[in-house]
């Protein structure tokens, strides 16, 4: 194998890739970050590399959307499965973030802070 064919090779898994790179950043920024607006950017990173995964493996080589036309029986169609899958987990994320904000401004009413920590202090006796 040359490292030219080898370079393609990788290049066309490039966004497997992304979706990787996304995926930690979005579990790093939930599990390290104290803050609680910046959990929930983490977590729609998170949710955005998920989204990639699912419309990247629904790519057929050579396939069409899958409209029924009046071509052959030996037209290939593109899974349509994924993209309703993602459409329908697009508006469930919105809807979780905007609950999430929601929860995120009674917090900061409560107690003055958005900071985990801030928070732990004061209802430790």
């Amino acid at each position: 194998m040359t490292e030219m064919s080898e370079f393609a090779e990788l290049f066309g898994l490039f966004n497997y890739w992304v979706f990787i790179v996304l995926l930690l950043i979005g579990l790093y920024t939930i599990i390290a970050k104290s803050n609680y607006i910046k959990r929930l950017i983490g977590l729609n990173v998170f949710q955005s590399a998920v989204f990639l995964l699912y419309i990247s493996m629904d790519k057929v080589e050579g396939g069409t959307a899958p409209i029924i036309l009046d071509a052959g029986a030996d037209q290939i169609f593109s899974n349509p499965l994924p993209q309703v899958l993602i459409l329908t987990a697009i508006v469930v994320g919105i809807a979780t973030t905007a609950l999430g904000l929601a929860i995120v401004v009674r917090i900061r009413e409560q107690f003055g802070s958005i900071e985990e920590q801030d928070i732990l202090e004061m209802e430790t006796p």
